[in-house]
């Protein structure tokens, strides 16, 4: 699964009963189940970013010598990532809830960060304050992600296959 994006859909059923709500213009239908799947999706959208927030970098052991200092940037990288979380609805063609990192509001040089700190091995490979023939290891837990997605897919299915009977039966 691509950490960047993440979608809970439904079944053939989530596609027939958003025709049949277009059909039936239930505009208002329409709005509660995509209210309900939005509640359905936010305790993942909320634990993804407490966990980005939470998440162990560590660093490589340091070499012999008299190096360090400040940091260049004053840019916290984890709540950063975290805030770059979104969580959007469809109710209209494919129909569902997607949590995502939205790649546009990370700066430039962390457009890929996220996909680095759910890595397999967890590595992020960086340069040393920018400076490109200098570079540092630092690791964080691998497949973050992945784990806190299969952690809350169970809940969020339910969850979406009672809203999907309530919807049907409102338009029976």
């Amino acid at each position: 699964m691509a950490v960047s994006t993440v979608r809970i859909l439904g079944t053939e059923q989530l596609l027939e009963l958003s025709r049949r709500l277009r059909a039936t213009s239930g505009a208002p239908i329409q709005r509660n189940m995509a209210r309900r799947i939005r509640r359905a999706a936010e305790p993942l959208k909320n634990d993804m970013q407490s966990t980005i927030r939470g998440l162990p970098i560590r660093p490589q052991g340091r070499a012999a010598g008299n190096r360090g200092g400040p940091s260049p940037t004053t840019r916290p990288l984890r709540a950063t990532v975290a805030a770059a979380v979104r969580l959007s609805v469809r109710t209209s063609s494919r129909p569902g809830a997607r949590v995502w990192v939205d790649k546009s509001a990370l700066p430039a040089d962390l457009k890929d960060m996220p996909q680095s700190m759910n890595s397999a091995n967890g590595r992020i490979r960086h340069p040393v304050f920018g400076n490109r023939r200098r570079w540092a290891n630092q690791w964080t837990t691998p497949l973050w992600w992945d784990k806190t997605v299969r952690a809350h897919t169970p809940r969020m299915q339910a969850e979406v296959a009672r809203v999907l009977d309530d919807v049907r039966r409102q338009l029976e």
